[in-house]
């Protein structure tokens, strides 16, 4: 499992000019689902976005978790985090299923909101437009292979 997490001031997704999901200060995750994957990397990925620190301290240190900062999470589906760009035309062959990305894509959100955060997620392979405040930037690439 792999995923893009962005510290941001604020971010939403929108679908056919609608928005769908919205937060505050927080994380906007843009999560992709291997076709090996389990329940056991999307309960591995859930706890290192709710423990990650990157959110400053008093002394201006990126040292305080989520929680403590009063994060709220925006997660969206995006099975594109696991395309084979060996050609010019990307393939997505190792991307997980829908049969397989769907519950996996929500128990990492069922997982985040059982440890207390207001997540807001996207619609699984919708067209979606989405906007965000990045902070710092912070960006951080998180794969399952790696933690």
């Amino acid at each position: 499992m792999r995923a893009v997490v962005t510290r941001v001031r604020s971010a939403s997704v929108t679908i056919d000019g609608e928005t769908v999901g919205q937060i505050g200060t927080g994380f906007l995750v843009l999560l992709g689902v291997h076709e090996e994957d389990t329940e056991k990397e999307a309960l591995k990925i859930a706890d290192k976005l709710c423990g990650l620190r990157v959110f400053e301290d008093e002394n201006g240190k990126m040292n305080v978790n989520p929680k403590d900062a009063g994060a709220e999470m925006l997660i969206i589906s995006q099975f594109t985090l696991f395309a084979d760009c060996k050609s010019r035309r990307p393939g997505f062959s190792k991307a997980a299923r829908p049969e397989t990305a769907i519950p996996l894509y929500e128990l990492v959100i069922k997982e985040c909101r059982n440890r207390g955060f207001h997540v807001e997620t996207g619609v699984f392979a919708a067209d979606m437009q989405v906007a965000s405040v990045n902070d710092g930037p912070v960006t951080i690439l998180l794969d399952t292979k790696e933690l």
